[in-house]
C-alpha cells in the first residue's frame, strides 16, 4: 500500500524550486504588484514563503504556535529575496531530513501535528503559492504536474485533524480563502485544485 506521506522531502524541494524559477522572473518594479492573496504584494509573498521555510525549522527544534504567528509578517528578505528564499528552502530540508523529524509533534497553528504532515502542508502551500507569484507578475501558470495530482487527491489527509482545512465546508478561511463561483466540468486537475484554495485562476491577469 503507498503511503501518502513517502517523498516529501523530495516533492518540498521539487515545488520550492518551481516557486524559485518564478521568483527569479521578478523585475524590480514587479516587487509591489498585487498577488491574489489580496494581503501581499509579490515583496510579501516571497516574504511569507521563505519566513514559512523558516518558522518550520523553529518549530521542529521546539518552538510554538504563538512564535510562528508573530513571525508571520517579519522581515526575512534582507536586500536579496531570492537568495533569502533559496537559503530558506535548504536549512528546512535539511531539518526534516533529520533522523526523527517527520515523527516529531509540532506546536502548529491549526493544531499539533507531525514533522510529516506538516511538511505535507508546506508542500500544498508551496504549490499553490508558485501559482499565485506567477500570476501577479505574468509567469507560465503551469505547475507541476505531478505535484498538483498528489495534493489535489490528497488533501483530505494532508489536513486531517487541523483546526482549519481548505476541505471543510465550515472552516473559517482564516488560512484559507473561501471558493468562489463554480468550474466547468472538463476543468483540469490544476483549475479545480486552486479552485479548491480559494483561487480564481479563470480571472484575467
Amino acid at each position: 500500500m503507498v503511503n501518502v506521506f513517502d517523498g516529501l522531502i523530495d516533492r518540498f524541494l521539487l515545488s520550492s524550486s518551481e516557486f524559485e524559477q518564478k521568483l527569479q522572473t521578478v523585475r524590480a518594479e514587479q516587487w509591489s504588484r498585487p498577488t491574489p492573496c489580496t494581503e501581499w504584494n509579490v515583496r510579501q509573498l516571497a516574504n511569507h514563503m521563505t519566513r514559512g521555510n523558516l518558522s518550520y525549522v523553529r518549530l521542529l527544534h521546539g518552538g510554538d504556535s504563538a512564535e510562528f504567528l508573530r513571525l508571520r509578517d517579519v522581515d526575512a528578505l534582507g536586500a536579496d529575496p531570492v537568495g533569502a528564499y533559496v537559503s530558506s528552502v535548504r536549512e528546512c530540508a535539511r531539518a526534516f531530513g533529520q533522523d526523527g523529524a517527520m515523527q516529531r509533534v509540532l506546536d502548529y497553528p491549526l493544531g499539533p501535528v507531525t514533522g510529516r504532515q506538516a511538511l505535507a502542508v508546506r508542500i500544498t502551500d508551496s504549490t499553490v503559492h508558485t501559482w499565485d507569484l506567477a500570476r501577479a507578475v505574468g509567469a507560465e501558470e503551469s505547475l507541476d504536474a505531478g505535484l498538483v495530482a498528489w495534493i489535489d487527491e490528497h488533501l483530505d489527509e494532508i489536513y486531517a485533524g487541523l483546526a482549519e482545512t481548505p476541505t471543510a465546508a465550515d472552516t473559517t478561511h482564516r488560512f484559507f480563502a473561501a471558493p468562489e463561483g463554480t468550474l466547468p466540468h472538463d476543468a483540469s486537475q490544476q483549475l479545480r485544485l486552486l479552485h479548491r484554495m480559494g483561487r480564481t485562476p479563470g480571472a484575467a491577469h
